[in-house]
């Protein structure tokens, strides 16, 4: 049986920060932070947003680009995201219920840091393949967290990406799907703790890297492929500079993350970042595109795609909700202590 793609949708909140606004607060030079990590701007999700929020707009336009699909028909949803709103009440429920997909339905929220939402699309192919389900709805999002003054703080930003996953109408066929894991903590948030730590530099070299390059490896030489023969590819993007380097290191040109890559205009979603440079991506996407993906989550592991447009995407209804391109015009820019409000890092006190 074929699974794949049969319908997406993203949502980024609208609020910007600058790197420079930033470390003007902190004695830093925030353009230079920015420059260094390859971000100009990242999102910032208003009081009222938070990832159930990100989660149900980016599933009602995934749902509104496929009218014909019951959402009775869904038979199960799975969020992953690090920033769930509660620590015991599950996101999924709510959103399951906002898009009219409950009762008949399982349902669960996800972590695995920034690779939850990729995880959710294997564990939906699964079901999907087994004939568990005839629908599965997968979606990463996240407001994500950075501690005040920490180099966290220049990227962690908000947003998330849904996807519906079938074996009917198929706009984009996942070919193939696997994972490399590793006990690696190179980043961590204990139960209670508002904001994450993390290993500097070591999340880079042993962590990030390692994880791409291995699952990108079995990839390539699973389909016995090369990086020429995809026209996109999509990396994990905790900054600008990290995805950069490793489609260089794997043999992928500027020209092929060229739509996936989001993070210098608005930040790390974490969770939602390869979702929503895939989203981006399937919004440029002709029938016969060959797309390379590859996840990334802390502690360790990343997963592997390998998709192929299909013709379906002539007849699918993209324009029943806005493309990302469209999503992020128009940004409202912030100054820190708006940012620290909206973000809760001040509050009034009572």
């Amino acid at each position: 049986m074929e699974v794949g793609i049969v319908s997406y949708g993203a949502y980024v909140p609208r609020y910007r920060i600058k790197p420079e606004e930033i470390g003007r607060i902190w004695g830093v030079d925030g353009k230079s932070m920015g420059k260094g990590l390859m971000i100009n701007q990242k999102s910032v999700p208003s009081p009222d947003e938070d990832v159930v929020t990100i989660a149900t707009e980016a599933a009602r336009y995934m749902m509104d680009r496929v009218p014909e699909v019951d959402p009775k028909d869904i038979g199960a949803i799975y969020i992953g995201s690090e920033s769930h709103p509660y620590a015991v009440k599950p996101t999924s429920t709510i959103v399951a219920e906002a898009i009219g997909a409950t009762p008949a339905m399982t349902a669960a929220d996800m972590e695995f840091a920034c690779k939850a939402g990729t995880a959710g699309i294997q564990t939906c192919m699964g079901l999907v393949g087994a004939g568990m389900v005839k629908y599965g709805v997968a979606i990463g999002s996240d407001t994500s967290q950075g501690a005040p003054g920490d180099a966290l703080e220049y990227s962690a930003s908000a947003g998330g990406a849904a996807y519906l996953i079938g074996s009917e109408n198929i706009i984009a066929r996942i070919n193939k799907t696997l994972s490399f894991t590793t006990d690696t903590p190179d980043f961590w948030r204990r139960e209670g703790q508002p904001y994450p730590l993390h290993g500097g530099r070591f999340t880079g070299e042993p962590a990030y890297f390692r994880h791409i390059t291995s699952a990108a490896k079995m990839m390539l030489e699973a389909m016995g492929t090369k990086p020429e023969d995809y026209k996109h590819a999509v990396f994990h993007q905790p900054n600008g500079k990290f995805p950069t380097r490793v489609a260089a290191m794997l043999g992928f040109t500027p020209e092929q993350i060229q739509y996936g890559l989001l993070t210098p205009e608005i930040g790390n979603t974490y969770s939602g970042a390869v979702p929503l440079g895939l989203a981006n991506v399937l919004d440029h996407a002709e029938p016969g595109d060959r797309i390379f993906v590859t996840s990334y989550g802390s502690g360790a592991g990343s997963d592997a795609f390998d998709i192929t447009v299909t013709d379906a995407i002539k007849d699918y209804k993209r324009d029943n909700a806005p493309v990302l391109e469209r999503i992020l015009e128009n940004p409202v820019y912030v100054d820190y202590g708006t940012y620290a409000k909206f973000k809760g890092k001040i509050v009034m006190p009572e």
